[in-house]
């Protein structure tokens, strides 16, 4: 009778033992809605069509990237479905397509949606829902509130810290500059020019001019000869890539030679220098934390010679000077990181958590000596820059890295 009751208890702990340990197999892997053990569902808002459509190759890299990732063996074994929706630069379509996504095809999270209308529009919803609104392509301070949004994540260094490098920049090597501010009228142009009159302090009078400009406007000729007319000898643009070119080609025209200075959005060689004219863009500045493909001096560099193997397996038809395409590569690695150190706990709240804790990572074709790195309460992975000059056919960088992180 002992020897038989040893066998049942025996039994009954080997029993345990084996749920036990199946329980925590099970719980090993987590998903939310958009996660299996084949698949993350990752989705995406790009202007594919109307005025920012320039920037329509940033979600086809980052298709081609995760086509690579994919061939490759995908993430822990999941393939990323990534899911890419044109809402022609217009926050009700951007709405429209949120939802989509969310509702409809049940992604796990919304990645590098473009555009800061767009994002401004869809941002309460996203975290109303909490489904990662994460590594939004746009520079507003905004992304960076883990308190009041912390579903939603920037990726690219603001425009507001952009601008204050800008305005330090001149205040040191020009302090006497009359300025006139070309801006786009939307969240957008207004960050850029508050982190500009942020970083002038007490010389906000610095800024002799300033005109804005719809989106909806097939020219802003009329805007640049009215800045002209303020007699300023620096002109800043805070325009995206249609409307930088065509400023660069207004100014060549009419033969006004202000110091030029271009906002990071609009430095791609491809979609702004080119067409706007080489001849026409010699001496604008710009601040970078990107490496450029048309920059002989990255020939050797392992990190670009990945970029560029990319390209010509997966993505032939790119323009490598086109600055987008850099981001997306850039960005899109950003976003593979996070979904490895995920691991097999893709649901959405782990998503966060780790896209909150990176460190010191360094995408391929980020400058050497900027890196990653985020928080709880820091959601601006990117906090340096390094001015450029256009000269030639290409920029070249001067200067040290300057942190973003400055005070106002």
């Amino acid at each position: 009778m002992l020897a038989k009751r040893k066998l049942l208890v025996a039994a009954v702990a080997a029993g345990a033992v084996a749920l036990g340990s199946t329980g925590s197999a099970l719980a090993q892997k987590k998903y939310d809605t958009g996660a299996s053990d084949t698949e993350i569902k990752v989705g995406n808002i790009m202007p594919y069509s109307g005025p920012a459509s320039a920037y329509g190759v940033i979600g086809k890299t980052e298709q081609a990237y995760f086509n690579k990732i994919n061939a490759e063996g995908g993430i822990n074994g999941r393939k990323i479905n990534f899911i890419s929706y044109d809402d022609g630069y217009s926050p009700p379509k951007a709405v429209e397509q949120a939802r989509k996504l969310v509702e409809s095809d049940e992604v796990l999270l919304i990645f590098n949606p473009l555009g800061t209308p767009s994002n401004t529009a869809i941002q309460k919803y996203m975290n109303a829902k909490k489904v990662p609104q994460l590594f939004v392509a746009t520079g507003a301070t905004k992304w960076d509130e883990p308190k009041e949004f912390p579903w939603t994540m920037g990726w690219q260094p603001s425009y507001q810290s952009e601008a204050r490098i800008y305005a330090k920049y001149l205040l040191k090597t020009k302090p006497d500059a009359k300025i006139a501010v070309l801006y786009q009228n939307d969240d957008f142009g207004k960050d850029y020019l508050k982190g500009l009159k942020d970083g002038l302090g007490a010389k906000t009078s610095m800024i002799a001019a300033e005109e804005g400009y719809e989106t909806s406007e097939p020219t802003i000729d009329g805007h640049i000869v009215k800045l002209k007319a303020s007699g300023a000898d620096v002109f800043i643009s805070i325009t995206t890539p249609k409307f930088a070119a065509q400023a660069i080609k207004k100014l060549a025209e009419m033969n006004w030679t202000p110091l030029h200075i271009v906002s990071n959005v609009s430095t791609s060689i491809g979609s702004v220098i080119k067409p706007a004219g080489f001849e026409n863009s010699q001496g604008i500045l710009s601040a970078n934390y990107g490496k450029d493909a048309a920059d002989s001096q990255w020939d050797n560099d392992p990190g670009m010679r990945k970029f560029l193997d990319f390209l010509a397996k997966y993505y032939p038809e790119a323009n490598k000077l086109d600055a987008s395409v850099v981001y997306g590569y850039g960005v899109a690695q950003t976003m593979v990181k996070v979904l490895q150190m995920c691991g097999d706990d893709l649901t959405r709240e782990n998503v966060m958590k780790r896209a909150a804790s990176l460190k010191n990572f360094a995408p391929d074709t980020i400058l050497p000596g900027i890196t990653i790195n985020t928080s709880p309460t820091d959601f601006a992975p990117i906090k340096q820059l390094q001015m450029e000059r256009f000269k030639g056919e290409k920029w070249e960088l001067f200067g040290d890295i300057i942190s973003s992180e400055l005070s106002n």
